[in-house]
């Protein structure tokens, strides 16, 4: 199975025969080119010509960081899969207010059930997230009634700030104390983490879609705009409490994090390079994790998963079935 490859050092990225090489203080590292889908570059990295055509050829997408865990931009290989129908089939679901209304809808939906799955996995689990589960519920019955993607973005922000409510019951440790949500910079470590790993998921999804004939620049809850790409964003709503959120309740249970991972910088606090990699191993072994899909009848990991629900988006868009977003159930 092809996996993601992380680079957290300052060097060099080139092509080196039909393989490529990453220098770094004059350490060489050879990696197996023919094992990766993408790679994410966190250090200060410079790339030649001759790489960027080895990545192009391999089907190989450069996600890119800066030193304060932003994601700058991805490079993205020639489409190979892009499809001209299915991209006017997309165009035509935006530009169609019902019909991208429609898509908007489920992906708040969605985002909102699995958010639910989350609460009431803890709560089982001894956590009192009553109140916060009984809100949600009636602020998800209001996802159907509402008519304009601005009231569903209302609905969803209200639905995550009674989230987020939850996560000091859950987490119950003061080094990743909440108070609220906070970006561009996070104020404290938990919203650091959150930030982050929202990210690894955005460039996650849309590596994934990279591998289909979808257009990730033709989003509908996230407005298609100058933003190059907003597809990525929607499906990582669905997906972002059940990859993670549960990655940082795992990280911070199991004090995997402490003080030492964290540093501040432009007003802000951010995970240093070692706090990246502790935090990144787990969101890897979140992704390679399988679950039993009912639908199936087998096993598939939850990053089988982002690419299954990119294929339903494709099957809506074909007329071929109506979509509908993954919901967990543990």
């Amino acid at each position: 199975m092809k996996k993601s490859a992380y680079i957290f050092n300052n060097g060099e990225l080139k092509r080196k025969d039909s393989t490529v090489l990453f220098e770094s203080d004059g350490v060489k590292n050879y990696l197996p080119i023919e094992d990766i889908t993408d790679i994410y570059v966190f250090g200060e990295v410079t790339v030649s010509k001759k790489f960027l055509e080895i990545a192009s050829q391999k089907e190989i997408l450069l996600h890119f960081f800066n030193y304060y865990e932003y994601y700058v931009g991805t490079y993205y290989p020639r489409e190979h899969y892009n499809s001209g129908y299915m991209i006017l089939k997309q165009a035509e679901y935006y530009l169609d207010t019902s019909k991208r209304f429609f898509l908007a809808k489920m992906f708040v939906y969605g985002a909102s059930r699995n958010i639910l799955s989350v609460l009431k996995y803890y709560h089982k689990r001894g956590k009192d997230l009553e109140k916060e589960i009984s809100t949600i519920e009636s602020l998800t019955d209001r996802i159907d009634s509402a008519s304009e993607i601005s009231e569903l973005m209302a609905i969803e922000g209200n639905i995550r700030d009674i989230y987020y409510d939850g996560f000091d019951k859950i987490i119950n440790d003061e080094l990743f104390e909440f108070k609220r949500r906070t970006k561009r910079p996070p104020l404290n470590r938990l919203n650091s983490l959150i930030s982050f790993g929202n990210s690894l998921l955005y460039t996650c999804v849309l590596s994934e879609i990279y591998k289909t004939h979808l257009d990730p620049r033709i989003g509908y809850l996230h407005t298609t705009n100058n933003r190059r790409f907003t597809l990525n964003l929607d499906v990582a709503e669905i997906f972002k409490p059940i990859i993670v959120d549960r990655t940082i309740f795992t990280l911070t249970g199991r004090k995997m994090l402490s003080e030492k991972h964290f540093e501040k910088k432009a007003g802000g606090v951010i995970l240093n390079d070692a706090g990246k990699k502790v935090f990144v191993s787990q969101f890897n072994e979140k992704l390679k994790t399988t679950l039993m899909h009912k639908s199936l009848g087998r096993e598939v990991s939850y990053r089988r998963l982002i690419r299954m629900e990119l294929y339903k988006l494709q099957k809506h868009f074909m007329g071929e079935e109506n979509f509908s977003p993954y919901i967990a159930s543990w």
